[in-house]
């Protein structure tokens, strides 16, 4: 069963999100919060659903909060804004996917079950916001990055890349003639040594090492 917190600071779209959450055999809502402040001291859920702008404390800044006090939480954001801005500062406060308040129904479902599986969910409208903000100077290598990087071997590293240009794991598992298994232990490894939270972070990883460019993923067929 997947436990799930919702926070939110309009009642009606609360009460929408649990009756569908809790209309599946396998989700439940543990607790609802209806402002960024009243997250902290909830009891532990594998998941929230955060709405980013909200009147007290913003989504992003009670998602920061959240991650530093039940790292092993996922975030999903919601809003009805695809700003830049928002995409950034969500990704960078730890958050594993980002949606639409649009979203049909069965995709913020999907969305719940790929992130508590260990995957990140980005929205189609708001990919090329991460690509933006892999352009922006913030954005280059760290030395830390570089270690980072200098600790992968090989494979790991021609894994990561491959995450980054979009393959799934059987994909990976096909072009590098391994298992699945094989690759989910080297998934595991490359996100615990470039310290990424899930794949869109270690996809900005690859970005800011250098792995792969924005030009190369937008050949791909991403809409900038």
């Amino acid at each position: 069963m997947i436990t799930v917190g919702l926070v939110d600071d309009q009642p009606l779209v609360r009460a929408g999100f649990a009756m569908l959450i809790n209309s599946q055999d396998d989700m439940t809502v543990a607790w609802q919060a209806s402002d960024g402040d009243e997250v902290p001291g909830q009891v532990h859920v594998d998941l929230v659903l955060m709405d980013i702008q909200m009147q007290r404390v913003d989504g992003i800044s009670a998602c920061e909060r959240l991650l530093a006090a039940d790292p092993g939480v996922k975030v999903i954001m919601l809003t009805t804004f695809d700003d830049q801005g928002f995409v950034r500062g969500a990704i960078e406060a730890g958050a594993s996917g980002f949606l639409l308040k649009d979203a049909q129904p069965e995709e913020l479902l999907a969305a719940v079950r790929t992130v508590y599986e260990g995957n990140a969910v980005l929205a189609p409208k708001v990919t090329k916001h991460v690509l933006q903000a892999a352009r922006t100077p913030q954005a280059r290598a760290t030395a830390r990055d570089d270690q980072a990087l200098s600790a992968l071997t090989p494979r790991e590293v021609e894994i990561l890349r491959l995450i980054a240009l979009g393959l799934s794991n059987d994909e990976i598992a096909n072009r590098e003639f391994v298992s699945i298994a094989t690759v989910k232990t080297h998934i595991r490894h490359i996100l615990m040594k470039t310290q990424s939270r899930d794949r869109v972070h270690a996809v900005l990883f690859a970005l800011r090492a250098g792995l792969v460019d924005v030009a190369e993923l937008l050949s791909l067929g991403v809409d900038e």
